[in-house]
């Protein structure tokens, strides 16, 4: 099948407010409520036929960029930012796949970002989101599930953003994938997260069957030795577990000691026997400055991977994997499978802040697709992604099986530890209803300018 061309025809954009039931702390940073962006799209094909495609994701403050100087409101006011950029570029990009219209954009659009002071992994999200949005519409249109249509590449991914692929490599590795029936869910244990009690590690795998942890670390070694003391004493059988240093340790000199500590431990051999891998430990100007000192486990890049290039010049310096999160970009995801196929090393699902609803859902199709095993997916633990009421119920009676009803409200159905992938199979992006677009508020408007301009200020000082 030869993959459509078709015209961006309208985009709107929207947030919602979501509370958490429990703050939740990762880096230097306590989040205990977030917007969460909702995309709807409307594509026309070349042949004439229209459809509405859609997409959300939470907008997470101090994650997407970190600089000291701003607020988390900043933070997110950037991310606002890079929606409402990418939405003109979409809109003028005239005709192309879906994959053309991305990548025509891509330049401009990161260097219009850079202008407006926004780091590049800021401005991926607004990209990011609207091509979900876009892909949704044209599988709708053409009455394709997401497994099949990137099966046939009708996205018409192509190796214009990463010259050391192939057309007809990207083209291959689309068509032998076999996507996978289920993904295990990976639990993400906070750094404000109880060990012991009902929420506590024991209780979760008893109630969740997880076998899957992962375990936020602060970049402070001797809080860090204690807190992975007591988690090795906690974790059940058969479990394993991947840290996560969201960029909290200073430099190569500190991420050693923290090597040694995991290598030499006697009390962390639990612990060690089960590591998969270390996530994002460095920051990410500092990721490409120096090969990656020997570490007992993997390591692989999440905040650094704000390009095309990132994933292989990371390689270069010793990093052996790259997370996959639809939050970065679907086709940078897809590319990077590819590169892995090709030439070793792996990606891992990652995206704690995936809500119930159309970010879960596509999350996890990309998830599977990619044959990832297992994913972090416990959002729902934090907080409650639906807005409640009709539209919940329609998820629910549209998706049997991966939602249940309970006396909390409608929850992912995650006792057995995973998720059944059969229920997003249907036509458009892994979901068969969208939200009440019509109740959903818009997003926010842009800030003064004269706040942003205090805060390039404090940069400068």
């Amino acid at each position: 099948m030869d993959a459509p061309r078709l015209r961006v025809r309208d985009i709107a954009l929207f947030e919602r407010r979501v509370p958490f039931r429990t703050p939740f702390r990762f880096g230097a940073v306590t989040v205990e409520s977030a917007a969460q962006a909702f995309v709807r799209v409307e594509v026309e094909l070349a042949d004439g036929r229209r459809a509405i495609g859609g997409t959300a994701e939470l907008m997470v403050p101090k994650w997407f960029d970190k600089r000291p100087h701003l607020t988390a409101e900043e933070t997110v006011e950037g991310l606002r930012a890079a929606l409402r950029l990418a939405r003109s570029f979409y809109l003028d990009a005239g005709t192309d796949t879906a994959f053309g219209l991305h990548a025509a954009i891509h330049d401009a659009h990161k260097a219009n970002c850079t202008a407006a002071g926004l780091p590049a992994l800021a401005a991926a999200f607004g990209p990011a989101e609207i091509d979900k949005a876009i892909l949704d519409a044209v599988l709708r249109a053409l009455g394709l599930s997401v497994f099949d249509g990137l099966h046939a590449n009708v996205a018409g991914l192509d190796a214009r953003l990463s010259p050391d692929l192939s057309d007809t490599g990207l083209t291959a590795f689309l068509a032998g994938r076999r996507p996978l029936a289920r993904v295990a869910l990976r639990h993400t244990v906070g750094m404000m997260d109880p060990l012991d009690g009902p929420e506590g590690i024991a209780a979760l795998g008893d109630r969740e069957n997880a076998r899957f942890f992962k375990i936020k670390l602060s970049g402070a070694l001797d809080a860090d030795r204690d807190r992975l003391r007591a988690l090795a004493a906690r974790l059940p059988e058969e479990s394993a577990v991947s840290l996560d240093a969201n960029e909290q340790y200073a430099d190569p000199a500190a991420l050693s000691a923290l090597g040694d500590l995991i290598a030499r431990d006697p009390t962390l051999a639990r612990l060690r026997g089960r590591l998969l891998y270390l996530e994002q430990p460095l920051p990410r100007d500092l990721t490409f400055a120096a090969p990656l000192p020997a570490l007992p486990c993997p390591v692989i890049i999440d905040e650094a991977d704000d390009s095309y290039g990132a994933f292989p010049a990371a390689r270069g310096l010793g990093y052996a994997g790259v997370s996959s999160k639809s939050c970065k970009g679907i086709y940078k995801s897809l590319v990077n499978g590819a590169r892995a196929a090709q030439s070793g090393g792996f990606l891992t699902a990652e995206d704690l802040t995936c809500q119930a609803g159309l970010a879960v859902q596509q999350d996890t199709a990309l998830a599977a697709f990619l044959g990832l095993a297992h994913a972090e997916r416990n959002g729902h633990h934090y907080a409650d992604g639906f807005a409640g009421g009709a539209e919940a119920d329609a998820f629910l009676a549209a998706h049997p099986g991966l939602y249940l009803r309970t006396p909390d409200g409608i929850r992912l159905a995650t006792a057995s530890g995973a998720l059944d992938i059969a229920p997003l199979a249907g036509p458009g992006f892994a979901c068969a209803v969208h939200p009440d677009w019509s109740r959903l508020p818009p997003l926010k408007a842009a800030a003064p300018v004269s706040r942003r301009a205090d805060a390039r200020a404090g940069e400068d000082a």
